[in-house]
């Protein structure tokens, strides 16, 4: 993840929890409203810094600072397994969402090379064991062949998508 990016991921993941404990508080019969207001300095955001505190106002008005510690907050980040930068499934092409589909649902394929191993050559995913991915065709509009555009399915769960047959990955965020 890029460093710049991180701040603003570790802030989010603060919203997330207090959110958590507010639905858990909100369904236990306990009357709770925090607002979360989550804060880096300039400084420290233009030198690639981490979130320094986040400050929680309570219904009754009262405001009470936390610093958080980066290493420990950095765990409440949804689970990723690589370095690389993250796609939101939101924003794959249509056709990859259909791939996606085609894997969950365990096939037909468009391709016979589709569910193959993929070796990992290039060892820009992950270093596992043999056998451990498996690759998948997106469906390029206006190619005459498999185009160069893939998902690669990790045997724990974890997927990537690549546009440019290999030269790059994203990791596709849950």
């Amino acid at each position: 993840m890029p460093a710049k990016l991180r701040p603003y991921v570790l802030a989010c993941a603060l919203l997330l929890l207090v959110a958590g404990f507010n639905w858990f508080s909100d369904r236990s019969g306990t009357e709770t409203t925090t607002d979360v207001e989550a804060s880096i300095s300039a400084d420290e955001a233009a030198a690639g810094g981490s979130l320094t505190k986040f400050t929680t106002t309570t219904a009754s008005g009262d405001p009470s600072a936390t610093t958080v510690d980066t290493a420990s907050a950095s765990s409440l980040v949804i689970a990723r397994v690589s370095d690389l930068s993250v796609i939101d499934r939101s924003d794959l092409p249509p056709e990859a969402l259909d791939t996606l589909d085609d894997i969950a649902n365990g096939g037909p394929y468009p391709f016979a090379k589709d569910d193959s191993i993929f070796q990992n050559r290039e060892q820009l995913l992950p270093l596992r064991s043999n056998g451990h991915y498996r690759e998948y065709t997106v469906v390029t509009p206006g190619e005459s062949d498999r185009g160069a555009r893939r998902i690669v399915a990790g045997a724990n769960g974890e997927l990537y998508y690549t546009s440019d047959h290999y030269d790059s990955f994203y990791e596709i965020l849950p």
